[in-house]
């Protein structure tokens, strides 16, 4: 079914989903239409890719703002996983956590990956930029942490 799953590409709309947030309650994606959502995958909180990726993100708060962008990250792990992260370095954004890996799956970032021959399931570092519209403006897979905050606000300006 085209806009779940694989596929996801420019222009279809976001699927929709509700999760745990840190926030407090829930997030959910549909609350936030009117709004740029820059809603971001990443593998495991207070390692140091998701922190470097995490932090540049914070970082350019004012940025994303400017460009009435709410900033959404997901991963596997827990809430109190997520608050420990948060104030370890001050993330200025939520973070949602997806331990069932439905929202993961919805977007396709549950991938199989091989390490120096292990094969093993694990999160695609991917972002989705979406538009006030709920529709995908840009998608980003494969993501290499150095300069990608740049990439995103670039997405956003166009």
């Amino acid at each position: 079914m085209k806009g779940t799953g694989p596929g996801l590409e420019q222009g279809d709309m976001a699927p929709d989903f509700e999760v745990p947030s840190t926030r407090g309650g829930s997030v959910r994606l549909s609350s936030l239409k009117g709004r740029n959502v820059v809603l971001y995958f990443y593998p495991k909180d207070d390692t140091p890719g998701c922190t470097k990726e995490a932090c540049s993100f914070t970082d350019n708060m004012p940025r994303f703002r400017d460009l009435d962008a709410v900033v959404v990250g997901v991963s596997r792990d827990s809430i109190d996983s997520h608050k420990k992260f948060i104030a370890k370095y001050s993330l200025g954004f939520e973070l949602a956590s997806d331990e069932d890996l439905a929202v993961h799956k919805l977007y396709d970032t549950w991938k199989l990956k091989n390490n120096y021959g292990k094969t093993y399931w694990g999160t695609e570092r991917s972002t989705f930029v979406i538009g006030k519209d709920g529709r995908i403006k840009q998608v980003f897979r494969g993501v290499k942490v150095d300069g990608h905050d740049a990439e995103v606000l670039q997405a956003l300006k166009s």
